[in-house]
Order: C-alpha cells, then structure tokens, then sequence
C-alpha cells in the first residue's frame, strides 16, 4: 500500500518555529516530485511548496518566502517543511503530496499520492 504520513504539526506561539516530515512508503519517491500543501477552514488547499525529484528545482509560494525551505532525503523517502516565523495566517492542516509528473507545481491535480495531513496551529 503506497502511503505518505505526515507529522510535525502542532501549537506554536507566533514567531515560533515547527519541522514537518512527510515519510513515503509502499514505493520510492525519489524520482517524485514533492509539494507541501495547506488548507485553512473554509478555504481552498493552496500549495506552500515544491521540489523537484533530484531538489534542483524548488517553488514557494510568496506568502511563506524567507520563511519556509523545503528539503528532501531521497534515501529515507522523506520530504521536510521546516517553518519559521510563523504567524497565525499560517495556521492550516498542511498535507505532503507527490506527482510523477508535476507540469504546475501549484495545482493539487498534478500530484498523484496524498497524506492525511497533520494540524498546524498558531497562537496570538
């Protein structure tokens, strides 16, 4: 069973700091692309960020630029969102997605294989 399960997510006060995993498994996703997506209640999943298989090619989305870096460990299967500075707007459930063939990295329907999702919550 191909899977991706996150974790990470949690409380944090504003200005602090949270690390989220993203572990694969039941296949490699080293050829994969990789993206970061979020959902906030009543709003629509928006992409936070992407790397390409081999990590050459990386996409944020401006509201998390200078704040957020996306990496990956094609050996442990795993991709990593660390989050800085966070403030409440980014409270969200964020999910870990993969796609064979990423042509927009924005679009939730390039990725092929979700996660769950884990909480992320922000407090003022």
């Amino acid at each position: 069973q191909v899977q991706l399960v996150e974790s990470g997510g949690g409380l944090v006060q504003a200005g602090g700091s949270l690390r989220l995993s993203c572990a694969g498994s039941g296949r490699t996703f080293s050829s994969s692309a990789m993206g970061w997506f979020r959902q906030a209640l009543g709003q629509e999943r928006e992409v936070v960020a992407a790397i390409s298989w081999s990590g050459g090619a990386i996409y944020y989305a401006d509201s998390v630029k200078g704040r957020f870096t996306i990496s990956r460990d094609n050996a442990e299967n795993t991709v990593y969102l660390q989050m800085n500075s966070l403030n409440p707007e980014d409270a969200a459930v964020y999910y870990c997605a993969a796609g064979d063939v990423v042509l927009t990295w924005r679009s939730p329907y390039n990725y092929d294989y979700w996660g769950q999702g884990t909480q992320v919550t922000v407090s003022s």
